[in-house]
């Protein structure tokens, strides 16, 4: 996925979709047409729904009991059957060489500045976890702050969020487990290393934000689930705390919560003056959000609304004296940053100091009395410094990527940012804010030459003309033929760009001699709120119409054939490829799906999943229901199909979406087949929907889907 925004993401982009078996083939003969599969046994059972009067099958509900014997049994021999086939691939061991080569390079996060003191991620190459460095000076000595890979043999306790306090003394931190959505907040002395007793449990889609004076920090959670329910009950009625420091979990005080509502949600930032606590109310992934702000200057003052209606989607950038500065599409669709005054805080009497432009804002920065603007320009990114008094200064990027960073206190004279492309790992640039001046800071030593691969941007048009950009990547000695392997890869959706950014799987797919195409579909928010809203609910078949138009696109213009091309995607991708493969089955050779939302019906009834309506809409709406069960994949697998090769990929802990889906749409891929290609999932243990996921299982991952599409696609050649 694309790089993270500078500052923590809001709410809505966190919480963001004895059986026996036989296998006939050789090593030396592993072609599409000689593989015959035996699948293990999946009962299917009389479960029916009714929707609106119209009744829908659900014979593999049983899977939806991720801890049931008979789920168990049927999740070991898949992963048995799947293992038995990746492991036959004859490229597989030298993808796997190549890519662990690739993998190992050092890299470093974007450093940031609290108090006196510098702060970074590291990782040496191979290390499961980076690791988390503090020096005292720009050039002084680094020394350990915190290192995961300590915390568990597998590496599968990870980082998943940080907070230092104001005067840099404490470090607060998050560790999640196998990939789980659940946190553990702790607290670490900086300067000798020791943690503190504090402990904050049950934790999710949430940040942590300081007290100006450094003594505690506001955060929200869940209620304690029962324990069989950790990974799949629905989460509502989250609510927001106030921790000091010291005090057990218990003892924390409320400082908000509505039952009411159950499913709001509370992000809180504490102004650094102290003055504001300032409350992101969200509703699921819904654009829209709501403002609320208590004057921490005035004892016993109430929490007041600011923004009290879901029109628009606001977000909180900091604040000068009284004025709050935020960034909005209120009245601008591409969005604009505004300073509103709670003691007048009506429309006409905010301050507009960045107004909309043709290209969409997509994240800024306040500090050094001003701010630093990311703008998507056709999907990638500009940077442009636009001081408060006026006047501004564009940052010169090395070439069409992407940025992240800037990261500060308000009142920082330097700042740090990352940038990076499709065959460049993130370089660290330092800015000096006093003079606009960028300098180079860090640059991996990779083990291939950047130069030797390019990038550039076509556009398209989509089944109703609507002009879609797609980034087409390959090595720069490559002449397509009609017939090169081609990765087409999407996600279109949650108001999320695709930006360039470095993947070593997708590096690793060019190496090979495979084209990397990306297109910016529809549902995503390259383009602003118009581009988000045309591809979500009744009108989700664009996003659909969207991938499929670059496919075709791919084929008439000579790239590729429909043999030689590959489509994935991950979670909402996950959806997206999916469905494409089911609409369009004979314009694919190789299908991955991961981690992905493919019960269009019942996506609302686990973890976090209800959450997605302002995307997917709601079964329960009779309108929507018609469009979710017209493309949702597992109700439109048709028996006696002969679908494409497809590998399906899903984990064990992945609480954000439920793994049943993938097991449920595998299972019924896998008896409806009418042709000889193999249905597989790969379901890996420990893991949860991708964050934190250890280096050791990304590289096994990537290893078993590029020998997978490269079996299948470079068989055509």
């Amino acid at each position: 996925m694309p790089p993270p925004l500078p500052r923590p993401l809001p709410a809505r982009y966190r919480i963001l979709p004895a059986l026996s078996f036989l296998f006939l083939a050789s090593c030396a003969d592993l072609s599409p047409k000689s593989v015959q599969m035996n699948y293990p046994e999946a009962k299917r059972v009389e479960v029916t729904d009714t929707y609106h009067g119209i009744e829908v099958a659900d014979p593999y509900r049983w899977l939806e009991e991720l801890d049931a014997p008979q789920t168990r049994r049927w999740i070991e021999a898949e992963n048995r059957l799947t293992r038995e086939f990746l492991s036959r691939l004859p490229e597989r061991p030298r993808i796997r060489k190549r890519l662990t080569e690739l993998w190992n390079f050092e890299r470093y996060g974007v450093p940031w500045k609290q108090g006196s003191r510098y702060f970074y991620s590291r990782n040496d190459g191979l290390q499961n976890q980076s690791v988390i460095y503090v020096q005292e000076r720009l050039d002084g000595e680094p020394r350990i702050l915190l290192d995961p890979n300590t915390l568990s043999r597998d590496g599968t306790v990870a980082l998943s969020g940080s907070a230092v306090s104001p005067d840099g003394r404490y470090f607060a931190y998050a560790l999640s487990e196998a990939g789980s959505d659940w946190k553990r907040w702790k607290v670490r002395e900086i300067a000798t290393g020791r943690d503190l007793p504090d402990l904050i449990r049950w934790v999710k889609f949430s940040n942590v934000s300081w007290s100006a004076d450094g003594r505690g920090f506001y955060y929200s959670r869940y209620d304690e689930p029962r324990d069989e329910a950790q990974l799949k009950a629905v989460n509502y009625n989250q609510k927001l705390y106030y921790h000091r420091l010291g005090d057990p979990q218990a003892r924390d005080r409320l400082i908000y919560a509505r039952p009411d509502h159950k499913e709001w949600s509370f992000d809180a930032i504490a102004t650094e003056d102290g003055r504001y606590l300032v409350i992101e109310v969200q509703k699921g992934t819904e654009q829209n959000n709501l403002i609320y702000y208590k004057d921490l200057s005035r004892e016993g003052s109430r929490i007041e609304p600011l923004i009290d209606e879901w029109k628009a989607d606001y977000t909180f950038l900091g604040n000068s004296g009284s004025r709050l500065w935020f960034l909005t599409d209120d009245s601008a669709p591409r969005y604009r940053i505004v300073g509103i005054d709670p003691a007048d805080p009506r429309p006409e009497q905010w301050r507009q100091v960045v107004p909309e432009r043709s290209d969409t804002i997509e994240s800024a920065s306040f500090m050094n009395d001003g701010f630093i603007i990311t703008y998507l320009h056709d999907a990638w990114h500009k940077v442009v410094i636009h001081p408060l008094e006026g006047g501004e200064q564009e940052l010169q990027l090395p070439g069409i990527g992407s940025v992240t960073g800037f990261r500060g206190e308000s009142g920082a004279t330097e700042t740090f940012y990352g940038w990076t492309s499709f065959n460049t790992p993130l370089r660290i640039y330092h800015l000096d804010l006093t003079t606009g001046e960028s300098t180079l800071f860090r640059a991996p030593r990779v083990r291939f030459e950047p130069d030797e691969y390019v990038t550039w941007q076509v556009f398209y048009p989509s089944r109703d003309g609507t002009r879609i950009p797609m980034f087409i990547s390959h090595r720069r000695d490559l002449d397509p033929d009609g017939h090169t392997p081609t990765l087409l890869y999407g996600y279109g959706g949650f108001n999320i760009s695709l930006t360039p950014w470095f993947s070593v799987r997708h590096l690793a797919w060019m190496e090979m001699g495979g084209i990397l195409a990306i297109p910016n579909l529809r549902g995503g928010g390259e383009y602003g709120r118009a581009w988000h809203e045309a591809g979500i609910k009744t009108r989700k078949q664009n996003v659909f119409d969207d991938f499929i138009a670059a496919a075709e696109w791919l084929i008439a213009n000579g790239y590729t054939s429909p043999g030689n091309l590959g489509i994935n995607g991950g979670s909402n991708g996950g959806l997206l490829v999916a469905a494409v493969m089911l609409q369009r089955p004979d314009l694919f050779g190789a299908v991955v799906p991961s981690v992905g939302v493919l019960d269009m019906l019942r996506f609302n009834r686990f973890t976090i999943g209800w959450a997605w309506e302002s995307d997917y809409g709601s079964p329960q709406d009779p309108e929507e229901f018609k469009a979710l069960l017209a493309y949702s994949p597992l109700h439109n697998i048709r028996e006696g199909t002969a679908y494409p090769p497809t590998l399906i990929t899903t984990a064990d802990h992945d609480d954000r979406v439920f793994p049943a889906h993938s097991f449920k749409f595998s299972a019924a891929l896998q008896h409806a087949q009418g042709g000889d290609a193999p249905i597989l999932i790969r379901i890996e243990t420990r893991a949860g929907h991708g964050a934190g996921k250890p280096t050791a299982k990304r590289i096994e991952e990537a290893t078993d889907i590029l020998a997978f599409l490269h079996h299948f696609l470079f068989s055509h050649r």
